[in-house]
């Protein structure tokens, strides 16, 4: 996960392709991204994140990747409906915060 995101941070979307790993979300999950990696016996995890761009107002010291949240899955499941909630819930808690409450 942490290739991944250096990747990204290396050369950011829309320059990034993802090849699979960095998903834009769309729907009601859109504006984060999600980090696709599978893990032993078909595990999928995933983190979701959001790319802060206005970063002199935010304190963050420049453009930055933040990862809101981390989830797993089986192999041929969804994550449910409250998943996602929990994690719109928390990206708009830190979304409130100016600056941005972080951990660098």
């Amino acid at each position: 996960m942490l290739a991944v995101l250096k990747a990204v941070a290396d050369a950011p979307p829309p320059r990034f392709a993802g090849g699979g790993k960095w998903e834009a979300m769309h729907d009601e999950m859109k504006g984060y991204y999600e980090v696709r990696v599978d893990g032993p016996k078909r595990q999928h995890h995933r983190l979701f994140c959001l790319l802060e761009q206005d970063e002199s107002s935010l304190g963050l010291g420049g453009p930055s990747i933040v990862i809101v949240s981390g989830k797993d899955k089986r192999f041929l499941t969804e994550l449910s409906k409250a998943d996602y909630a929990d994690v719109r819930r928390l990206g708009a808690e830190y979304r409130a915060r100016k600056p941005r409450s972080v951990l660098k």
